[in-house]
């Protein structure tokens, strides 16, 4: 099990998130939602993103590891997430999860998504994702409405990747 990330048993992930207060963003108990979620996506060298119900939380934030970005040292943060926008084109995709460890599948997913949400100090924006990032938004936003990608994926294998740190 990973460290702070509950596994597919955990009724949280099956729960449909509540929203975060608009008047909650910036205040402490979200900071440190965050920063939980970011301490433990960090410990994770295969996860790209997470979602709050994977560290047992049922609000509707999710996380873009700073990975996937050259130029941030911080995670991209999504807080009531909507998206607004998906490409009638499909894709079809490998796909894993952290709460779902070693077991992946084939999904389908549109091949762009846009994504409106709240950043960490309350400003909304938008977010055009295409390719890996489309496919984050909606495992995420998936989550935040209490589905996993198992419950839609073909092809499931067991798979235990590993990943070398030369650090």
């Amino acid at each position: 099990m990973t460290k702070g990330i509950v596994q597919k048993e955990s009724a949280t992930l099956r729960k449909t998130s509540a929203p975060v207060l608009l008047s909650d963003i910036g205040t402490t108990k979200i900071s440190k939602i965050i920063s939980n979620m970011s301490t433990a996506l960090a410990s994770c060298p295969d996860g790209v993103a997470i979602a709050a119900p994977q560290i047992g939380v049922s609000l509707r934030i999710f996380l873009v590891s700073k990975k996937l970005f050259s130029d941030s040292d911080s995670d991209a943060v999504f807080i009531n997430p909507e998206i607004i926008k998906l490409s009638k084109k499909k894709m079809t995709l490998d796909e894993g999860c952290l709460s779902v460890r070693h077991i992946y599948g084939q999904t389908k997913r549109a091949d762009k998504a846009t994504v409106q949400a709240y950043d960490e100090n309350g400003n909304r924006f938008n977010w055009n994702g295409t390719g890996l990032m489309a496919q984050i938004f909606q495992h995420e936003i998936d989550h935040l409405n209490g589905i996993l990608f198992i419950d839609h994926a073909t092809n499931l294998h067991e798979h235990e990747i590993v990943i070398e740190n030369n650090d």
